[in-house]
């Protein structure tokens, strides 16, 4: 469906919002840019060290309960 509405869309507008070009197998391939790697810094690398050591530690903890 359009996002006009009805009444403010002319005569020979079509409905759709898309045209039958736009999707589909013929449709150009246009896609969002790539997300590029970058370096990690100390901060994000301790919190991520300190997220596995407490899941392990977890872990340890409930299957040492068994």
């Amino acid at each position: 469906m359009s996002a006009v509405p009805e009444e403010d869309r002319d005569d020979d507008e079509s409905q759709w919002r898309f045209a039958v070009d736009e999707v589909g197998e013929d449709a150009d391939p246009v896609g969002p840019d790539p997300i590029e790697p970058g370096t990690p810094t100390i901060e994000n690398t301790v919190f991520v060290l300190i997220g596995v050591t407490l899941s392990v530690l977890i872990f340890y903890v409930a299957l040492g309960s068994l």
